[in-house]
């Protein structure tokens, strides 16, 4: 029976999404096309209906997952609401919900180390990288170059505490989110929650 054209963007968006999810878990050469299908629940054979390589699954499932992480900040065009929108995403990205949700949050530190095994990566890296940065600087002060150098520093250090955290002992990993938080004036970090708050989802 032939496929609908609905049915079949629902079939390429849920294979986006599960790859998305396990290729910030498990890293690429953990995801592969097999287990990426039947997260999705469907058959291994139609994979090249949807796509035309491996690689350009993880280009666009990385794309979407920088869309996921980034939709948390959105896009404002009162100033207030922007920073309000940075800064409630620099709680949750500080948070121990994140650290412990690698799969569904931001992929700079789920994904940076592997870049260099995985060329793949490397174009859709840059890409999100910069729109990460954008994102932040449009709720910050300053004048375009300030907002921008100020915005790249702060994903630096975000990314960076979030990697260590997770590779490091609790105590080890809690001082350096802490410290991080202390720079950016973060006083409140997002409480403990269910893995549907690192998606977005309803309680």
């Amino acid at each position: 029976m032939r496929m609908s054209r609905q049915e079949k963007d629902r079939s390429h968006q849920r294979i986006l999404d599960s790859a998305a999810r396990l290729i910030r878990e498990r890293g690429v050469d953990g995801a592969g096309v097999a287990e990426v299908m039947k997260d999705a629940g469907l058959t291994a054979g139609g994979f090249y209906r949807h796509f035309a390589s491996k690689e350009a699954l993880v280009a666009a499932a990385v794309d979407a997952a920088f869309e996921q992480s980034l939709d948390r900040i959105g896009t404002h065009d009162d100033p207030a609401q922007a920073a309000e929108a940075v800064a409630e995403w620099q709680r949750f990205y500080l948070s121990d919900v994140h650290v412990d949700n690698r799969g569904y949050g931001c992929p700079i530190p789920a994904l940076a180390g592997e870049v260099g095994r995985s060329p793949a990566l490397a174009a859709p890296m840059t890409a999100g990288v910069e729109a990460t940065i954008e994102r932040v600087a449009a709720g910050l002060n300053g004048s375009a170059a300030q907002r921008r150098a100020e915005a790249a520093a702060r994903v630096a250090m975000m990314a960076g505490a979030v990697m260590i955290a997770r590779s490091s002992d609790p105590e080890t990993g809690q001082y350096v989110l802490d410290s991080v938080r202390d720079r950016l004036g973060i006083n409140d970090p997002a409480p403990p929650g269910r893995t549907a708050a690192v998606r977005g989802e309803k309680s």
